[in-house]
């Protein structure tokens, strides 16, 4: 199997795999998804709340908010040497205090490890009127998305990567929706030049002007896009490691 890299941003890297098969792809998109741990808010202490939002949408709200995660820094509480009652090696506390007239963002809550932050900073938790008041405390544990998906820290998606045939197909036509800075043609042959923005819009396009399409089952194309819990190029490592650990427990009769 060879893989390499197409594009690479903070939160985003699209690899091409050749050689692969579609259900080594699905349990490397699953595993990523819902088994990568990553850090957020479960339990929330109440001091004041006189909100117009109910404790239990706040925490909702809280809950859902992206943290920084270093996965060397915490553990799993089901793995950690606490026997999880949640000690500071596989938890965070921190608090949350604002009075109003005021909008409540993510950035307003206190970590005690500094090194933990909201990713975007700027997401509204709640707007306070004058005399309103929120006053609370709260523990965020390493968790993994297959418990609850504020533990998931991104979105995988593959696909084979298209093959075409053009034997009856009018290419100038086609081509006359497809940007060319993205596939270009030569005589009757299609080559996708940045597989990172080809849609499927682009192949819509070209069956309506007689090509034929095949996806290879192969060599795929493959996009981890992260939250920013996690940088996406640690995910795939830390995914490939789990796969590896749960082949290494399979016991064969």
């Amino acid at each position: 199997m060879k893989i390499s890299v197409l594009k690479q941003e903070d939160n985003e890297v699209t690899f091409e795999i050749e050689g692969a098969h579609p259900g080594f792809l699905n349990a490397l998109r699953r595993t990523a998804m819902y088994e990568v741990p990553a850090l957020a808010i479960e339990d929330v202490y109440y001091t004041k709340n006189s909100s117009v939002l109910y404790d239990e949408i706040i925490a909702h709200r809280l809950g859902l908010i992206p943290l920084k995660t270093d996965l060397k820094s915490y553990n799993l509480p089901s793995e950690c040497s606490c026997k999880g009652k949640l000690c500071a090696k596989c938890s965070v506390k921190g608090s949350l205090k604002a009075k109003g007239p005021a909008t409540v963002y993510a950035e307003d809550m206190k970590f005690k490890d500094p090194t933990v932050k909201a990713i975007y900073p700027k997401m509204m938790i709640t707007k306070l009127l004058e005399g309103q008041e929120i006053e609370l405390d709260f523990v965020a544990v390493l968790g993994k998305g297959m418990e609850h998906t504020k533990w998931s820290g991104c979105h995988v998606y593959y696909r084979g990567i298209p093959g075409f045939d053009t034997k009856n197909a009018d290419l100038d036509k086609a081509f006359e929706k497809i940007p060319a800075n993205v596939a270009k043609k030569t005589g009757k042959t299609i080559e996708i030049t940045d597989y990172p923005k080809w849609l499927p819009a682009y192949e819509e396009t070209l069956e309506k002007n007689g090509v034929k399409i095949t996806n290879s089952e192969e060599n795929f194309i493959l996009t981890i896009e992260s939250w920013g819990q996690v940088a996406p190029e640690k995910i795939l490592n830390e995914a490939v490691s789990i796969l590896q650990q749960k082949l290494k427990e399979v016991k064969l009769k």
